[in-house]
């Protein structure tokens, strides 16, 4: 890992890395999309269930979090430990991190089910929905701790520089999903239960494969016993800490934007603008997720070098994953502004839905291409513990989500909602860059000697 890391040229690492860390993604996706698709064409009931199950991603994501927050902050700790050297402090830090995330899942599991009608409802559920939505959430919730322990100790394969094995890792569980859905939804009639059930399934798969790699004896860096710490662990969930509450603001952001999709629509279009935001959402998994995993994937470089204390390596990594960033989410800027309708299609085959979705879909994307300003800096900060700047970077931006959330249909109409995040993206990423250039650089170059 060393020798590749000081030695191949950064542009081929960041492509190494980067390209199967994105695809990995791009097959996770598969489950919530792939759901969503056969739960949408549920005969009698496909746009109710569909927005059941719309309304519960806010929650299942926030459940993802704190895979991430360990994953994140553990990989990102072990890889500096490499960096100088420190192998020891590499091995308890994974150790703690395995016990950390059966720990949480433990809790989280058994604190949501005791709470998750106003959970539910406090989501946006509507009284038509809740026996969809609760049916659905009840089984995801049930399999947390596979979740948890699958993603998360997935970071510590990437981490290591084995971005093939991290990807096969997901692709395993995202190829289970598929075929179980059809099988359980309609083969065996069991419905959105069928949807639920197929993705905790799928979730056992990759947990098993990620434990299996993580335990061989030919990686640097297995999973062991011993080490544990309570400084190590408050380490971890510090630099975590900042992937985590991205997560849980966005979440809370796509909750209130249900919540005024609702209150401007009203009895007669609520349940509808939340269906379609459903699928609009569902693009959006498409640039984000992809697009963290290239960022995940490349952190350990971040990381490693930020350790080594090599500047000029770590000022070539923003480079090269903003330019990897940047190259995705382009072709997904196209697809949205230009030909949306076959993607809605896949959710929907009722026309005026149709429309409406491919109207807002395109009103939600002008400025996505912002993402990209937003993935490598503030993401690769994060990989280097620096949550001080990243923080207000992302921060800034969600407070203009939020800002336009309520000042958009209140000063126009209910449909002006959906042109938030193109706001939130084009201010923020601008402001993103220029603090970046103006502020943040100067002081790491000063820190690191450069």
């Amino acid at each position: 890992m060393e020798r590749q890391f000081n030695t191949v040229p950064m542009g081929k690492l960041v492509l190494k890395l980067g390209i199967p860390a994105l695809s990995a993604q791009f097959f996770n996706i598969l489950y919530s999309i792939v759901d969503r698709i056969f739960v949408g064409n549920i005969a009698g009931q496909g746009s109710l269930a569909l927005a059941s199950v719309g309304i519960c991603a806010p929650a299942v994501t926030c459940i993802s979090a704190f895979a991430f927050m360990i994953g994140i902050g553990g990989s990102a700790i072990m890889s500096m430990s490499i960096g100088r050297g420190d192998r020891e402090k590499a091995q308890h830090t994974i150790n703690n991190a395995l016990v950390m995330l059966i720990g949480i899942a433990i809790i989280v599991t058994v604190a949501i089910l005791t709470v998750k009608k106003p959970i539910l409802y406090m989501l946006g559920c509507s009284d038509r929905m809740y026996p969809l939505a609760n049916t659905y959430f009840t089984i995801y919730v049930l399999g947390t701790i596979f979740s948890l322990i699958g993603v998360g100790m997935n970071q510590f394969i990437l981490a290591q520089g084995y971005a093939r094995q991290g990807m096969i890792s997901v692709v395993i569980g995202a190829i289970v999903n598929v075929i179980l859905d059809p099988i359980l939804i309609f083969g065996l009639d069991m419905g959105i239960a069928g949807a639920a059930l197929a993705t905790v399934i799928a979730q056992i798969c990759t947990m098993i494969y990620v434990l299996r790699f993580l335990c061989r004896n030919d990686i640097p860096v297995k999973i062991g016993f011993g080490g544990y710490s309570a400084s190590l662990m408050k380490n971890i969930s510090t630099i975590g800490i900042m992937s985590f509450l991205i997560t849980l603001l966005d979440n809370a952001i796509l909750i209130i934007l249900n919540m005024q999709l609702r209150k401007y629509g009203g009895d007669a279009l609520g349940d509808t603008y939340i269906a379609c935001a459903a699928i609009v959402q569902s693009f959006m998994v498409l640039i984000n997720s992809p697009g963290q995993g290239i960022a995940s994937g490349c952190g350990t470089l971040f990381s490693y070098h930020y350790g080594a204390g090599n500047y000029k390596k770590v000022m070539e990594a923003f480079k090269g994953v903003l330019i990897l960033c940047a190259s995705f989410i382009a072709v997904l800027w196209v697809v949205a502004q230009f030909t949306p309708e076959p993607f809605v299609r896949l959710f929907s085959s009722d026309g005026s839905n149709v429309e409406m979705t491919v109207r807002f879909l395109s009103m939600y994307t002008i400025g996505i291409m912002g993402i990209a300003i937003q993935l490598a800096f503030v993401d690769g900060l994060t990989a280097m513990g620096k949550i001080r700047y990243a923080m207000p970077l992302s921060l800034f931006r969600k407070f203009v989500y939020l800002a336009s959330v309520f000042i958009l249909p209140a000063a126009l109409n209910a449909e002006a909602i959906f042109y938030t995040a193109t706001v939130a993206d084009i201010v923020g990423s601008c402001f993103t860059l220029i603090a970046f250039l103006t502020f943040v650089r100067p002081r790491l170059k000063k820190e690191m000697n450069a």
